[in-house]
């Protein structure tokens, strides 16, 4: 416990609270400061400046990171018919249907990262609402993983598709890759979520939109940068 703490205090004081780096800068103090001996995670928090109790404000979307996740992803697909073969032949961990409903519901199985549905399969899928909604595993139209082109869905999550919703506190929490990427590789994967939230901005957010942004690995310190300095494609 003690060796652990003296590596997070080590992590603490190479970083000055009271500066918000530019991003680059900010990534590279991350994975320095990284206290854990594991490739840990490394995640981008941006605060928005929305309300999200407005339904109209309630920003929610998905991004494709050039350099992927770092993480091997368990794909299930609940489809029926030639959907099975596509969804086999496109490389998901798990396919079925009624019977893999059945073992969610009934054993509480829950080994998988993501789930894709054919809109066919929704009338099974949506009575799992209960139990893979709080999980964010429920399949949803809104980010792509409602669809007939299974197989293109698999291909997006296997190469590093992520989802981001914005919190009650108005913040997005996004993992942009593992410390072993390196810092122009975490910088990509950032620099990519940055411009999709800026993209995803309602029309209804009024004053500043991105009031805060932050990095930080799984076990360091998060670190602030200067959204100023941030430039957005939107």
């Amino acid at each position: 416990m003690g060796y652990s703490s003296k590596r997070m205090k080590k992590a603490r004081e190479a970083i000055d609270r009271s500066r918000r780096y530019p991003l680059a800068e900010a990534l590279g103090l991350a994975v320095e400061a990284a206290p854990a001996k594991f490739d840990e995670t490394v995640e981008l928090a941006v605060s928005l400046g929305v309300d999200p109790r407005q339904a109209d404000q309630n920003v929610r979307g998905t991004c494709q990171l050039p350099h992927g996740t770092g993480k091997s992803v368990r794909v299930l697909v609940f489809a029926k018919g030639e959907k099975l073969k596509e969804a086999e032949e496109a490389g998901a961990d798990y396919v079925g249907g009624d019977d893999l409903a059945q073992r969610i519901q009934g054993e509480g199985w829950l080994d998988f990262d993501k789930a894709i549905a054919t809109p066919d399969m929704m009338a099974v899928v949506g009575k799992l609402g209960k139990v893979l909604g709080p999980r964010g595993l429920m399949p949803n139209p809104k980010v792509g993983t409602v669809t007939m082109d299974v197989a293109k869905a698999i291909s997006e999550l296997k190469a590093g598709k992520v989802e981001y919703r914005v919190d009650k506190a108005g913040i997005v929490h996004v993992p942009v890759g593992k410390r072993s990427f390196g810092v122009e590789k975490l910088v990509g994967n950032a620099q990519a979520v940055i411009d999709s939230l800026a993209r995803a901005k309602p029309q209804s957010a009024k004053g500043t939109y991105m009031k805060g942004i932050a990095v930080s690995t799984t076990m360091g310190p998060g670190i602030r940068v200067d959204p100023a300095a941030v430039k957005a494609a939107a």
